[in-house]
């Protein structure tokens, strides 16, 4: 394992131990901590050569989560592929909202691996969650997760935004927020592995959130509610006072912002 730490910190990776470590336990199906506690146990051959092609892909700037093809979000582990985006921590203060809340019907925007949906389905039972993707390949691997983890029947998924055939409590998105000028710096495991679709959205990042938000004054005008809707939204560095203006712009009140564990304006709460 040492040589392949040596290896992935020669290109760049930012924790090559790591990586080398996760990407190990995958291809000999042992525990990380027993890979850690015996550093010098032999490693047989078929895991071997597996582990040394994992590597290769690594070094070629590969998402380790799609190289041993799950990531762990919450209490949950999801498969991830190509097709959906690599579910972030930061993307938890989603699910955090949703049980502050404890709505009773969710809708999850932009679903890709179900990553949001599953996990207030899994923690939130009593919720009627539905979840939305325009991406077909994201659909599928999120049926795919859901089945694999025990909870189709707990998540309805559609094709598409906003659902035609009713009213929600709380809308959660996690669109794409990137702006076109910054995609030159991101990392070459975003820009050359994950979806592009997912990610960028405009010269100012916020293409997407605009159009969700046109898209709920739509759907609110055909069910008009004497309930109240809460949409919150993901979003990058910098967006939270543009989002704001745009969520009080749709008619939104009772604007709140939530910060991650680093600090960042990353969620925006919008009621109506």
């Amino acid at each position: 394992m040492g040589a392949a730490t040596d290896a992935l910190r020669a290109v760049g990776i930012e924790d090559p131990r790591l990586d080398a470590e996760v990407m190990l336990a995958a291809a000999t199906g042992r525990e990380r901590a027993a890979l850690v506690a015996s550093p010098e146990a032999a490693i047989p051959p078929a895991p071997a050569r597996l582990f040394g092609e994992m590597v290769r892909r690594r070094l070629r700037r590969e998402p380790v989560a799609y190289i041993v093809g799950r990531k762990g979000f919450r209490h949950l582990e999801l498969a991830v592929d190509r097709r959906v985006l690599i579910p972030r921590p930061e993307t938890e203060l989603l699910v955090e909202v949703a049980l502050e809340r404890a709505p009773a019907t969710l809708l999850d925007v932009g679903t890709g691996s179900g990553a949001i949906a599953l996990a207030v389905a899994d923690e939130l039972p009593s919720c009627e969650v539905t979840a939305t993707d325009t991406s077909p390949g994201a659909l599928e691997a999120a049926r795919g997760n859901a089945a694999r983890l025990g909870l189709a029947d707990r998540v309805r998924f559609l094709d598409g935004t906003i659902p035609a055939d009713g009213a929600f409590d709380l809308i959660l998105a996690n669109l794409p927020y990137v702006a076109e000028p910054e995609w030159p710096s991101l990392q070459p495991e975003v820009t050359q592995w994950e979806p592009r679709e997912a990610l960028l959205a405009g010269p100012d990042g916020l293409d997407a959130i605009r159009g969700l938000l046109e898209e709920c004054g739509r759907a609110f005008s055909r069910y008009p509610r004497e309930s109240s809707t809460t949409v919150a939204l993901e979003l990058g560095e910098g967006q939270a006072p543009a989002v704001a203006e745009l969520l009080r712009g749709a008619g939104f009140g009772a604007i709140e912002t939530r910060r991650d564990l680093a600090g960042i304006e990353r969620v925006v709460l919008g009621e109506r």
